[in-house]
Parts: C-alpha cells; structure tokens; sequence
C-alpha cells in the first residue's frame, strides 16, 4: 500500500501528520508491463466458486475458498475502455471514459450532424433554436482552437527546421576547419531558443525556451569571416602532392551514396520476404556467395590449357555444380547458423568493403535474432472480480523468413491456465510471417495480485518468456495513518470524528482490528459490526464498505485513566489482501487554572481586618454612590489541553478571627449563598478553551447604604474523577463525574452619598403672560456623584400650574441634565413658587424659586360688514359670521341689534335672529353665528349689531339689505307649430323672461282645450328658477295623433309670487308618410319613383348578356322623406333565392393558420365564398336566382337605405320576374325584373368560372409528334353546372384565313341539329319533314349572335306556311373562319348529351401528318371543335312569362382549340465532354515510355456518345462516319462507316453493311463509343503542302509557335425517313515543333588536339514531347578522325507548360582539331513523329601556333 502523497513512502516508522489521506494501491508494475490490446471475455463460474459464509472478501495471502456476502443488485456498468499496452502512450481516454462514463463515451455531434442542424434552422421551437444558437457557436469555437493548434505546430515545425539547418551548417564550416574529417565532433549549442517565438507560446500556455534556460542572454560582438589558421594552411609542395580536399570529399560522397543505396535495396526485399526468394534478382543474389566461396588455391593448372578449352571447360563444370547443388530446407537449421534463414525483423548483416567507413554502431547477432514474436508481449487483466473467469488471446508472429515449430509450457500457478493452440496451418507449423493464438484463462479467487509467466520454446538458444499479470485499481482511503485524538481529562471520554473517502476506482471492504489479533484465525470472531476495542481507545465501525467517491464516518472513543500520552496500533484490512497500520494517538491530563491577572491596583486587607478562611485571592473595590457600577478585569488562563464547562456562585464569606498559626476546621467552613450581594461576575457560566487565557469582568453595583463583602467561587462541571492505579488493578474502576471548586476570590465594596448642583438655582419668567398659557423655562441641574442618581420633581395646582420636564430619569456620574420648566398662570397679577425635586436614596431634596406675571382673553369677527342683497318680501335670508379669539384664554360673549337702530325705525321688535346669541370661545378657538333677516316689509334696511366679551372690549357689525316682489311674463303667447308629422315629435323654441332683479320658481302645467287628448306636449325644462332679469329658452316637443288641424290648445305656466299663471297657445298641421324608390345600376344613373303616388314605371334590369356563374348586383334605393319610421319588406315572385344563402358560412380547409393569413390565400377563401353563395342561390334549380341581401327591415326617420340585389344564373336565357315592395300601411309597389343570361355551362375544367375569370376552354395540346406516327386520343370529361341535360352536336374545323370571303350563310330545312341513334343515324320526327342542312358555304365557323329580326321573320314566314310551331326553314349568316376538317382532328361521339350537374366523356383523336423530306423543323397542327347546344324538353326551352332559352345556332357553342406539332424523327443527342464531340492527344502518346519497344502502329481515343429517343415511338436509323473516326456499339454487328479518303477497301467493306439499321425504342437511350484512331500516317499529312492537304485537315501554329492538326467530319444518322442528322466531331493533335537557338557555330582558331566546346540549346515550342536524335553530316575534309561531335546525341524534351517558356536542353559541340586545316560540318536534329528538321552548320580552324593555347580551368 502507498500513500497519496509522492513523498510518503512505504516505511511505516516514519509517519507524516501532513499527508491528506492514505491510497490503498498496489506497488507500482514493472517497466515493461502493460495491459492487455486485446478484448477480454468473461465465463460465469459463479457456481464452481461460491461460498457459504464469513467475512466477504479474505484477507490472508491467497485462500483458495471464500464466502460471500449478499449484496444489492448493482445497476449494470458502463462500457469501459482498457489501458493502452504501452506506457509511454499518450492516450488517457480509458481514464476519461471510466471518470466521465457515457458522458464521454457516447456518441459526439459531429461535423456533418452540425452542419445539418445550422443549415435547417428556422423552428417555433424556441429551445431547439437556442440550443442551434448554442451548438454553431461552439462549432466556430472549436475550429477556432483547432486553427490555432495548427498554427502552432507548423510553427514549431518550421522553428525546428531552421535551428536543425542552422546546426548543420556550423558543424560543416568547423569540419572544413578540422584536420581530420574521421574525428568526431562534439555536438554545438543548440540554438531552438532563438528560432521560436517565445511570447506565441506562453500566449497559448505552453512550455518555452526561456522557462528552463536561467542563464543571461550573453553579448556578442559583429560576426566575423571564417579566418583560417596559418597551421591549417597547405604548403606549395604539399598542395603539388596530396590529394585536393574537394576530390576527397567527393569521393566520400560518392561511396556514402552506394552504401545507402544498397542498405535501401536490401530494405526493400527484406519488407516484402514472403515473394522475395520467387525473383530472378534474388535468386541471382544466393547463388553469388557459393561460387564465389571456395576460389582455387593453385593457378598454375590455366598454363596448361588454351583460352577456348579452358572457357568450355569451365561452362562444363559450372552446368555439373548447377546440376548436383541444391538448397536445403532452411527450417531444419538452428536460426544462429548461415542457413538456418533470415529474419524479418532485422536487416542481414553485409560485409564492407575495403576503404569503406566502418558502421560505429553494433550489429544485432543471429544469436539474438527473435525467432517468434508476442503480441502482447505481456498478457495483463484489470477490473476483474471473484467468480468470472477472464481470458485473453495470445498471438505468437514467425519473424524469420523460414517456417518453425514451438512449444508452449502452461502457467505454474492454479490461477492462470493455457488453452489449446489456433495455427494457420497443420501439422503445428507456422509459417513466416504467420501467427498461431492461444487462449490464456484468469481464475482470480480474490482482489489481489497475481504474476506468473509463459515459455515457448523455439529453435532459437533462447526461450521467450510472456508475463501474465493481473492488477485491480485498489480502492483509495482519505484516511490518515495517524490519527490524534488531542487531549482528554484523566477519566473523562473523548469521541473523536474522522471522515474516510473512497477516491480510487473500485469498491473496497475493509475491517479494522487491533495489532495483537493480526492475523486473526478467524474473521468472523473479531469481525463486529459495531466497535472494535484496544484500551484506552475504540473504534467504530469495525466494518465496512465503500464505493468509489463514497465516505463513511470513522468514530474513535479516547478513555484514558491516568494522565500522561496514550498510543495504540489498530490494523485496517481491505479485501484485495493489502493492510494497512492505523496508529491511535491521545493524552490524558489534570485540571490545572491559574488567576494571572486582575485589573487595578493591588488589594491587600487592612491590618485586623476579617478576610475568609478559604479565599485564594483578595480584591478591594473603592467607595461607590447607589445604583454605580465598578468593573475589574480577570484573566484566568486554562493550563490543560482540554475544554472545561464552569460557572460561577457567589457565597458569605467565613470570617473567623484566628491567632497567628492558627488554622481553621473544616467544620468551621459554611456554605451559604449570598442572595443581597452587590457584585457579580461575567461571563457567569460557559467553557474554558484549551490552553487559553480568558476574560472575566467583575462588577461591583450597591443598591443599599452599607459595606458589602462576598466570595466568588468558580466550579468546574462534570470533571471526571481519575482512577487511582489500585482500583485500577483491581478491577473496580468505574467512570464519575462531579462539580469541582478550583478557584475562590474575596471581594468588598462600600457605598458613599450623592452630590447635585442646579444652574441657575431660581427662574425669573420676564414680561406679562395670559392666565392659562403655558410659559417655558429651560435650565440644568449636575451629578458630581460618582454613580448615577435618580430623581422626581414635584408639582405645584393650586392657582397656577408648575411642572418640569423631563419629570424623572437618571443622571450618569459627572454628566449634566437638561430640564424645562412649564408654567401656566391662574390668576391675574405677579406670583412666587418653591418647586422640591426628590433623589432616590437621598435624605434631602433640591428647591428650585420661581417668579411670574399674567393678563386676561380677547375677541374678534371675521367680517366688517354684513350684506343681505336683494330679498323677496316674505323671505328670510341667513349669513354667517366667523367670531374668533385671538388670545389664549377662554372667553363670554353676547350679540344683538343695537337698542338706538330700533328707535330709529318705527318697529318694536328687531326682525334678526341671531343664533347663537351669546357664548364662550376656547382660547384661540373660533365660533360661527348664523344671522337670520325675515323681510316683512318692502323697504331698504340699514342697522349695526353689538359684541360684548366679558372682561374685554366691544365690537360693531354694520348690516345693509334690499327687499322686493317678483314680476315674469312670456315673449310670445301664441305659437303656430310647422313641419308636424304624424305621430313624430316636433320641437319649437319659446322664451320666458324676468322683469326683476328677484330668482322665480316656474312649473308649466298640461294641455288644456278640445283636441288636448289627441296631443302630446313637452317642456323642457317643466320647471326651474329664473335669475335677475334674465331670459330663459324653453324647448317645446308637441306629438300629434291626428292629422285634424289643431286649434284652441293652451298652455299654462305657473309662477311663484305671482297669483295668475301665464299662457301659451298652440296650433298647426300634421302630416302624414311620404317614401321615394329608386333603382340603379353600379356607377349609373338612378331611376326614381315618388311613393305614393306614380310619375313614371320603375324597372330592374340586370342587363342583356350577363354571364353564367356571374354575380350581378343592383341597388334598391329607399328613401324615407318623413320623420315617421315604418318597416318594409322585398320579396321576388318566382326566382327568388333562399332567405339563408347570406348566412351560410364556408368551412375553412385545414391548413395551418399562418397560410390562411397571406394575400393569396385570402383571395382563394372570397372567391370561394361567393361560389358558394351562387350555389346556394341557385339551388331551387330554376336556372337563374335573384336575391335581396336586406329582404325586411326598418326603415327609419329621413333615412336613405340602399338594398343591394344580386342576380345569377346558371344557365343561359332570358328571365323576367316582378318584385313586390311593401312599406308600413301604403299599398305595395310592383317592380318588373328582367335579366339575360349568356355562356355556356358546359366546361372541360374541374373548377368552376367566377366573373374575374375568362370563359375560354383551355386548348387540347397533343405535343409533338413524329412524322407519319399513330394516331393519339385524348379523353375529355365535360361537366355540366346547369340543372338542365344538354344535347351536345360535334363539328371539327380547321382555320382558314381568306381575304375574299368574310361571311357564310347557312341554310337547313328542318332542325340543324336533329336527334341521332348509337350509330350516328337521324331519327326521323312524324311532325319533321325529312331533310338535311343546305350548306351554301362550305366552311362553318362559329355562329354568331342569332338576330332577333331575323328570328321574327323566320318564325313569321315558317308559322305562315303551316301551322305547326317549329320552324321548316331556317337562314344563318355568320363570320368566316374556317372549313370543316376531318382528316385531323375527329371527335367521338359526334352526338352526346351531358345530364344536369352530371358529366359526359368524349374522345378527340389526331393523326400526325406525313412530312416531305425537305422539311427539318416541326410543322404546327391547328384545328378547332364546335360544340352546338340543343335542349329536347320544352319545358327547359320556355316557362311563358317567366323564361325563354335559344338553342343550336342561337346560342353561342363550347369551343375547344385543338394543337399540336409534327415534326420529323431526330434523337436526343448527350455528350460526355462539353457540348461538342472533341477529341485532344498528343503525337508523342505514339511512344510508349519505354521507347525501345518501338513505335505504336495506331493509337484509338474514346469517347462516349448517348442517344435518347425522347417520343414514344421507336426510330430506326443507321450510324455513318469515316476514318480516322470510328463508332461501335453494344448490341450492333458491325459498325458502318461512310467513305473516306484513302480507305477504299474499309469503304466497300462498310458500303456492304450499311443497309443494316439499328432500332431505339420510346424512351429509351442507347451508349455509342466514338473512337480516333492517331497513327504515323496521319502525323506524315502535316508535310503535305496546302495545296495537297485533304479535306478535314488542317495544320494551326499559334503566335506562340505550338503547332496543331486539326480533323472535322461528321457523324449521321440516317433515318427510315430519308432524314439525317448531323453530329459534328473534331478531334486536335499537337505535333512538336523543334528549334535550335542559332543555326551556326563558329570555332575560331583552335590549338591542334585541344578541345574546344560550345553551347547550343535545342527548345521544344509546343505542348507535345519530342524524342529527338541529332545525325552528324559530311565533314569536310574528310578524314577518318572526327572533329566535331555533339552530347548527348538524343533525348526527350519534355512538353511545354501552359503559359510557360519552352522547354531546352544544352547540346554541347565539341570541336577537336587533328591538323591546321579548316574544318567544316553539318549536324541535323530529326524527330520520330514527322516533325520538321533543325540544321545546324559548324565550321573551326586548326593551327599549331601555341598562342591559341586555352589554359585549363580550375
């Protein structure tokens, strides 16, 4: 076990009080083991293993049977990831997946599911948009981080490289420097530091050159140029015999580069051993080292035979060797031995040549060479519990190049075991390379560690040894190896706290037991759940378990019985067999206090003075005043390690007077509370801290005039009483607790009296005050006394009022108080008082003189004067006035009218009221006084008023009034009333005036007169009050009931004061109700009519040709000229519509509401509504509907009301109709209605038309059709939306536009359109004559309107002619537009009846024509079908009166345009490249890369041509191209190709074949490959001149100078149609294009036999390689030795590059002159593929004149 802590060790002498907490870890595995790579399997042996009871988990060494414990069920682990099998791995992600489980694990967002959810945002989801939100900015994030990290590594990279050049290029210059080049150089100062950006790292948190380099940045000067020392410097004739350094170091060079070449070829065959020995090279190399192994030792026997024997000779015994000489199996050698084979894992060792660099680093031996390989090479388990058994595959790896045997030796211990081998092969063989397995088994019996090994045995000298080992993660305690349990009292208990962590990975049991009991014999004797003892300490709990992350609290109980340290040594056990020491430490103390400090000088007793028997300390107080406080402060320090709980009591001292050595009894000592002391002590009661000085504060507070004298004694709570060693040993120590006195002190105090001084010590209030006023008076009175004193004032209520706040309180020693004096006066006149002030406990109290002065009230009123104003005789009229008193005293008053106003007058008694008449007022109070006047007299009244106060002066009031009688009268007493209906309240204006300066009381009274029961009259307002002189405007409101005139009406109105009243009369004519119809169209003019009464017929027309499904509307406009409202009523005779078809409400669809909010939708949902409200109109099946949207109502007083009225239909005719309109009691008004309804309602269309809408069918497109293709129907559905079945007659026509001919006319004898069998035969009528149509024009068109005159006349000459109704003959004239056509278009049936609301089908049929060859584009096909209308029921023809419908040529007929193209036959033509067929090579695409294999004879590019019938006919057609173009394709014999130049044989050949056709089906595609064939005879037409070049061949050379042939032709494809269609191709060769960069080389004069070299480039200027070849011409003068030559002589010149200069190469001429002659020459540059030769002309002199002698170059 180790600790948490790296500097806790494994010595347990030694423990650290600092370490946190203790790991229960193994000791840490060996270097070279790792955990298992491969996956590991579990088997349930839980049955084999199960045990029947004890302790869960054994803690011995290895017991091989253990018990278990139940547990609860675990909730099922994570997926964990094991350790990586290389500890030098950087890959924690097994640690983060068993730290953080799924949450790491599982399955990330990645970049695609990111980019997705970005993408697709735009959710309601507000969380989902957030979380969006969220997810993009950790994504930006993360590519932010993963920029950066890239930025930092390349960096670094680049830092590395430059510091790695830098090093290499100061090791190189002090190489030069150095004598000798073998010598090994020391290693230079790196200089990485100053390669990287520091600053960049530390930004970024990384480690930088400057956190582990401390020394200085140190100074350089300039650098200098590399000096080289004298001693290093050549001498001349050293330099004249050594060899040049430069050649030396080439030679090196050179040598290194073979070595490493043979070292990477010996690389290559080794990593690919299996095929290595099957190639000729290898082969080649095994049999060198034979012949070559035994050379001859005697050469003398070569003298004996001739060269040609002795080489036969040779050839003979080389075949014999070849022949007996043959390899043996490799495997049935030691690997060690030369034959024994090769290993794949280390290189052979190659014997170095002489003067080669001998390697400075060792071989690896044959000895040593591994012959098998493990992976792993070490089989480790984890996480492994007691039961399961845990398996592991090994691999063994053959890594030698020969195939072996092995043997395997199983495990020694019962813990592991081997399972049988899995070889590649049989026989127990594995080949090189191959891998055999086997199963290794793990039985763990416990949690602890277990190692073992496994041996395969092999061929090899050595036995290749693979450790097993299984290690479980312990589990980690936070527990400390010591744990202090502090001090405890001798005696006493202590209970100590420890909180045990599991920080580690796996669960652990532990147990805790003393030292002495390891190893226990038995778990389950000292296993106790509960506590666990080793005097003087326990533990608990004994036992327990622990999850990871999971604590439990440790309890530890400390008892010591003597004073002094205690240690004990527990052992705590987990269950993967470890243990662990646990060291209990604690001391045990006595109570010891000491009093060390006490505040204040130093008390000692008087001499004689009486002091307790067993006070420890003594403590004098000085002389206090009652009620003061003196405090003393205590310090007593704790001198044991533990808490102590204490309080405090205050005892009578034992006083006792004792001769000198005398001592007390103990039966002297008495114990007796003190209950009147006057000292206390705090804190009273609480606990001393360990080791601690405390504070105490004694206090000392007399309450009584005497001495005080007491005994403080401190007692220490339930103190443990320590057993003795006697009891101890004898067994009867028992644990007791009691109080203890460990500390008394005696303290006295006496008390002295108090001492008060007033300032000033008597009051003189200045001036003169009210009685009863409350005068003020501050002053202050001291303590000197040294405590504080309480005191009371008195109080004086005789005559005045003295009192003084604050009354009582409390004054502190040597402080001030501030008092106030409150004086209130009685009696009038001067005063002196004595006020006493009372000190608690004091024997005399403090007087306090006081003298004064006082005066009476006084009273004002608010007002000057009262004023009554204007009064009514008879009337009394009351004012108030505010009388107040302004003095602070109370006061009596009266009030009356003066006794000299009434002798004035000549009345006897005052008409005033006066109430109150007399009072009292509070000081500074106000009274209120109502005056009352009654004016009994018409008179102008002056008198005054008297205030009389008692012991005050008197007060005046002045009164003025005006009294008068009332006087009204009417503006005008007549009134004439205009504008009166019946029944309507009619309103007029009267006035009322006051003549006088008096408010009057008016009320009107009723109607009075003969006619007063027939009217109603209102005034408003009836009654009220008129002002002085003021003119009030009355509203008269008079109903009449009868439309009598009325005459003799009277008003009257009351008036106060007035004795008669005033009277209005009332007269007038009633009217009765007047109403105004008219109608009018939108944005028209109106139609009026007046009602009652008729000046002119009123008629409603919705107009002559109103379409079907249309809604027309119209206004009824009511206009009520009258006052008097009355309801109405509109209501149709025979079409009228439902009353419900305006309330019916159309469902919404079930889309989402955000749709049904946009325009267009809003649109759709009205043009919706209004087809339902139609529908809903016309549903009475009558054809046509009217409707009013307002059917009934109230038409109100003037009121104008326009009633919209919609009329439709749905289907044609003329229809009349009359509305009735009734208003109140007149008589109702018939309105004639009439609507012609126009259209068709017959329709190809699903929906239906609305009036924004056009009525034109939709054309019938038949698309484009082939040439002479089948004919193609269509089906048409036509939907009848009227209540009446339509007969439908078919004509087809096609469009003719003629100049000459504008009308037709058209004459039939008997109906146009008679009625027709199945079989399309007339059925013959009786009333009918037999007969047809007379066409006298042969193209019908259209018809048009039939005329109404023209209609008359015919029905007049027919009805002439013979009585039957219908007509015999009729007469058409209409527009011309075209001629029946039925070659075309057909229709059928060509009779067909559609029924109401129901629908018919028809088919229409086309027929393609047939195209003439000469037309290439497709040919428009128009045409045109006319549907006549006729209806058999002659009800449905006409209702008389009501309805009347046209049919056959009088109605317009259901048009359907007709369309279509013919066009020839072509296919659809895709190409794979572009939009063109083009075909790009090169000439040099003719050499392959090996040029000596020659030249390709052809070479064919393909591309790819599909073809696509995109009709619905097949098409038969033929492929027609030349050479050099080909075509082929899958399914086709043979391809044909038309003729081409120079090809006359394949010309017959494809001639022969042509009149085979290829077939493409509808729809259907086809693959064709299009081949150009590039051969040498094509590259040899670029040397055709232009006047001889063929056809679709061109020759193009840019400005550039590249040079292209260009080929064009075309491939056809030839229909069964006599149609073709062309598809051009091109196809471009580069050819290259050579030029030299002069055309002339001069020599000069040159030194005979001294050579001479020019340069001469050779550029390529075109896109296309050139292998080229330079020929040597005649020299002039010819001799046998050659003076020029080129080199190289050939080569290949690369392409030219896009954009790019050309390519060259240098040729070098050299020129070497044999005499002094002029030498003259030709060199020509020709090239394999046709392109044009360069020339190149060289001309040098030779001479023997040894000044042309060039010096040779260094």
């Amino acid at each position: 076990m180790e600790t948490r802590s790296c500097r806790a060790r494994r010595s347990s002498a030694s423990p650290t009080y600092e370490c946190p907490g203790t790991m229960w870890a193994p000791t840490s595995p060996p270097a070279g083991s790792s955990s298992p790579s491969q996956p590991t399997w579990k088997s349930s042996l839980s049955s084999s293993l199960a045990c029947s009871e004890g302790f869960p988990h054994s803690f011995a060494a290895r017991p091989r049977r253990l018990t278990q414990l139940v547990l609860a069920p675990r909730p099922e682990p994570q997926l964990l990831r094991l350790r990586p099998s290389s500890l030098r791995t950087q890959d924690i992600s097994h640690l983060l997946t068993g730290v953080f489980r799924n949450l790491y694990s599982a399955e990330v967002i990645g970049e695609d599911l990111s980019a997705n959810l970005i993408k697709a945002r735009g959710s309601d989801n507000e969380r989902h948009e957030e979380f969006v939100d969220q997810l993009q900015q950790i994504r930006e994030l993360y590519k932010q981080r993963l920029d950066e990290f890239k930025m930092l590594e390349r960096h670094i990279t680049q830092a590395q490289a430059r510091a790695i050049a830098e090093e290499e290029r100061v090791m190189s210059q002090v190489r030069v420097q150095d004598l000798e080049s073998l010598v090994k150089l020391p290693p230079v100062k790196t200089v990485f530091r100053w390669c990287i950006d520091s600053e960049l790292l530390q930004k970024h948190g990384l480690i930088s050159p400057e956190d582990y380099y401390t020394d200085r940045v140190p100074f350089h000067s300039a650098p200098k140029g590399i000096s080289v020392p004298g001693y290093l410097k050549m001498t001349f004739s050293c330099e004249k015999r050594s060899i040049p350094k430069k050649e030396l170091n080439k030679k090196l060079e050179n040598s290194c580069r073979k070595k490493l070449a043979k070292l990477e070829d010996e690389l290559d065959h080794t990593v690919d051993s299996v095929t290595w020995n099957s190639t000729p090279k290898a082969k080649q190399r095994t049999r060198e080292p034979l012949e070559k192994a035994s050379p001859a030792k005697s050469k003398n026997w070569r003298n004996h035979l001739r060269v040609p024997q002795r080489e036969l000779d040779r050839l003979l015994l080389a075949r014999m060797k070849s022949r007996n000489q043959f390899l043996k199996n490799p495997r049935f050698f030691p690997p060690n031995t030369p034959h024994g084979g090769k290993s794949l894992v280390f290189p052979p060792k190659k014997p170095t040549r002489i003067g080669e660099f001998q390697r400075t680093e060792p071989e690896q031996s044959c000895a040593d060479t591994p012959v098998f390989l493990a992976k792993p090479p070490i089989v480790f388990f984890t996480d492994y519990e007691i039961g399961p058994v845990y398996e592991m595959v090994i691999a063994l790896q053959n890594t030698t190049t020969t195939s072996r045997y092995l043997r395997v030796l199983p495990p020694s211990t019962p813990y592991f075991a081997l399972g049988l081998g899995m070889f590649p092969g049989k026989g127990g063989m594995v080949a090189p390379g191959m891998t055999c397995q086997y199963i290794v088994q793990f039985f763990p019996d416990c949690l602890g560690d277990f190692d073992d090994f496994i041996l395969v045995e092999t061929q090899s000298a050595h036995t290749l040894l693979i450790p097993l080992q299984a290690r479980r993660p312990p589990p980690v305690l936070t527990l400390s190896p010591v744990l202090d349990c502090g001090y405890c009292l001798a005696g006493g208990v202590k209970m100590t706290k420890f909180i045990c962590k599991n920080v580690g990975f796996s669960v652990g049991r532990f147990c805790i037991m003393p030292k002495t009991s390891w190893p226990p014999l038995s778990f389950k004797a000292i296993a106790t759940a509960g506590f666990v003892e080793q005097p003087p300490f326990g533990i608990r709990p004994s036992v327990f378990e622990l999850a990871p992350g999971h604590a439990v609290l440790v309890e530890v109980l400390f008892f010591p019985k003597s004073p002094g340290k205690a240690e004990q040594t527990f052992v705590i056990v987990c269950d993967n067999c470890q243990m662990k020491e646990l060291v209990i430490s604690g001391i045990g103390q006595l109570i010891a206090l000491d009093l060390i400090y006490i505040s204040g000088e130093k008390s000692q007793p008087d001499p004689g003075e009486l002091t307790d028997l067993t006070a420890q300390h003594f403590i004098q107080f000085e002389p206090e005043n009652l009620l003061s406080t003196a405090r003393k402060q205590l310090v007593i320090r704790n001198a044991t390690h533990v808490e102590l709980a204490f309080h405090w009591q205050i005892m009578k001292p034992n006083l006792q007077p004792l001769m000198p050595g005398e001592t007390y009894s103990m039966d002297s000592i008495k114990c007796h509370p003190d209950r009147e002391t006057a000292f206390s002590i705090m804190p009273r009661k609480g606990v001393l801290s360990p080791h601690t000085d405390h504070e105490f504060i004694l206090s000392f507070s007399p309450h009584e005039l005497r001495d005080f004298h007491s005994v403080l004694q401190m007692v220490l709570e339930e103190v443990p009483e320590p057993v003795s060693s006697e009891a101890e040993n004898l067994g009867h120590a028992s644990y007791s607790v009691d109080d203890v006195i460990v500390l008394e002190i005696e303290v006295k105090g006496s008390v002295a009296p108090f001492q008060v001084l007033l300032e000033p010590y008597a009051l003189i209030i200045p001036g003169e005050n009210y009685i009863g006023i409350n005068v003020k008076k501050a002053f202050k009175m001291w303590n000197n006394s040294k405590s504080p004193i309480r005191y009371l004032w008195g109080k004086i209520s005789d005559c005045h009022v003295i009192e003084v706040e604050p009354c009582t309180g409390v004054i502190e020693p040597s402080e001030v108080e501030d008092f106030e004096l409150n004086f209130t006066g009685g009696v009038p006149g001067p005063t002196s008082q004595d006020l006493l002030c009372e000190i608690e406990d004091s024997p005399s109290p403090v007087v306090l003189h006081i003298e004064g002065a006082f005066k009476g009230p006084a009273l004002i009123i608010n007002v000057s004067a009262l004023q009554f104003g204007l009064l009514r005789m008879g009337q009394k009229a009351t004012n108030s006035i505010q009388i107040q008193n302004i003095s602070p005293l109370p006061a009596t008053w009266c009030m009356k009218e003066s006794p000299v106003c009434l002798q004035e007058r000549p009345e006897d008694a005052s008409p005033f009221d006066i109430e109150p008449s007399s009072g009292q007022l509070p000081p500074l109070g106000e009274c209120r006084v109502d005056i009352t006047l009654e004016a009994l007299h018409c008179q102008r009244l002056q008198t005054v008023l008297e205030l009389e106060v008692e012991n005050g002066a008197r007060s005046y009031l002045p009164v003025c009034a005006e009294i008068q009688k009332p006087h009204v009268y009417l503006q005008s007493s007549q009134v004439e009333v205009r504008n009166l209906y019946l029944g309507v309240p009619t309103k007029m204006t009267i006035a009322l005036i006051n003549g006088t300066l008096l408010p009057t009381q008016f009320h009107w009274g009723k109607l009075l007169g003969d006619q007063a029961d027939f009217c109603m009259v209102t005034v408003s307002p009836s009654h009220g009050l008129l002002g002085p002189s003021e003119e009030c405007q009355l509203s008269l409101e008079l109903t009449a009931h009868t439309q009598e005139e009325l005459t003799h009406l009277a008003l009257p109105c009351h008036v106060s004061g007035m004795n008669k009243p005033l009277v209005l009369g009332i007269s007038g004519k009633p009217q009765g109700l007047q109403v105004a119809i008219a109608i009018s169209k939108e944005s028209s003019d109106r139609s009026t009519d007046q009602w009652p009464g008729h000046p002119k017929e009123l008629r409603l027309d919705f107009g002559s040709a109103v379409p079907l499904r249309t809604r027309v509307n119209r206004q009824l406009i009511l206009t009520n000229r009258s006052p008097i409202q009355s309801p109405f009523s509109l209501k149709f005779e025979y079409f009228g519509s439902p009353q419900n078809s305006l309330s019916k409400k159309t469902n919404l669809p079930d889309i989402p509401p955000a749709l049904l909010k946009t325009v267009r939708m809003r649109q759709h949902l009205a043009k919706r509504e209004q087809l339902d409200f139609m529908e809903s109109m016309l549903s009475h099946g009558k054809g046509a509907a009217f409707f009013p949207h307002i059917c009934q109502g109230m038409l109100g007083p003037y009121q104008q009301l326009c009633v919209d009225i919609t009329g439709c239909a749905n289907m044609w005719g003329e229809y009349w109709d009359r509305l009735i309109c009734t208003v109140g009691d007149l008589p109702p008004a018939v309105i004639p209605v009439h609507m012609a309804a126009v259209g068709c309602p017959i329709s190809s269309l699903r929906t239906t038309y609305t009036a924004d809408q056009a009525r034109k069918e939709p054309a019938i497109r038949f698309g484009t059709q082939v040439s002479g293709g089948d004919t193609v129907t269509q089906t048409l559905r036509l939907n009848n939306s009227s209540p009446c079945d339509i007969r439908l007659d078919w004509e087809t026509y096609a469009p003719e536009d003629k100049e000459d001919q504008l009308v037709e006319l058209l004459v039939f004898y008997g109906p146009p359109f008679p009625l027709r069998d199945a079989a399309g035969n007339e059925l013959v009528c009786p009333d009918t004559p037999e007969g047809s149509c007379l066409l006298w024009s042969p193209s019908p068109s259209s018809s048009s309107e039939f005329s109404h005159e023209t209609d008359k006349s015919v029905e007049g000459s027919s009805s002439a002619g013979s009585g039957a109704a219908q007509k015999l003959v009729s007469v058409i004239l209409q527009p011309h537009e075209g001629v029946p056509s039925s070659h075309l278009y057909s229709i059928s049936p060509k009779q067909v009846v559609v029924p109401a609301g129901g629908s018919s089908t028809i088919y229409i049929s086309f027929s393609p024509l047939v195209l003439s060859p000469d037309i290439l584009h497709k040919v428009e096909c128009a045409g045109y079908a006319l549907g006549f209308m006729s209806l058999d029921s002659q009800e449905e023809r006409e209702i008389p009166g009501k309805r009347r419908r046209l049919q056959d040529f009088a109605v317009g007929p259901l048009r359907l345009d007709l369309h279509s193209y013919v066009r020839p036959a072509r296919l659809s033509v895709e190409l794979d490249y572009g939009g063109s067929m083009e075909f790009r090579c090169q000439a040099s695409d003719l050499i392959p890369q090996q040029p000596c294999s020659g030249v390709l004879s052809e070479l064919v590019t393909t591309r790819h041509l599909k073809l696509t019938n995109t009709t619905e006919m097949p098409h038969h057609f033929r492929l027609l191209v030349s050479r050099p173009f080909s075509v082929s394709q899958d399914g086709a014999s043979r391809v044909h190709r038309a003729p081409g130049p120079g090809q006359k044989q394949e010309c017959e050949e494809e001639a022969a074949s042509a009149g085979k056709q290829l077939v493409l089906q509808a729809q259907e595609n086809m693959l064709v490959n299009v081949s150009f064939s590039l051969s040498l005879e094509l590259l040899s037409y670029q040397k055709l001149p232009d006047d001889q070049m063929l056809p679709g061949v061109d020759i193009q050379q840019s400005a550039s100078g590249e040079r292209e042939m260009v080929f064009t032709q075309n491939l056809l494809l030839e229909y069964t149609t006599q149609t073709t269609q062309v598809v051009p191709l091109r196809a471009v060769v580069a050819v290259p294009e050579l030029q030299l960069s002069t055309s002339w080389v001069d020599f000069g004069t040159c030194f005979v036999s001294q050579q001479r070299v020019q340069e001469v480039y050779l550029m390529n200027l075109s896109g296309c390689r050139s292998y080229w070849t330079m020929l040597m011409g005649q020299q002039e003068p010819a001799k046998a030795a050659v003076a020029f030559r080129v080199s190289p002589n050939s080569g290949l010149l690369e392409a030219r590059s896009t954009n790019a200069p050309p390519t060259s190469i240098a040729l070098q001429v050299f020129f070497t002159a044999s005499s002094n002659e002029l030498y003259e020459s030709t060199m020509v540059v020709e090239g394999v593929l046709g392109e044009k030769s360069c020339t190149l002309r060289l001309r040098g002199q030779g001479s023997y004149d040894e000044r042309y002698v060039t010096p040779p170059q260094l």
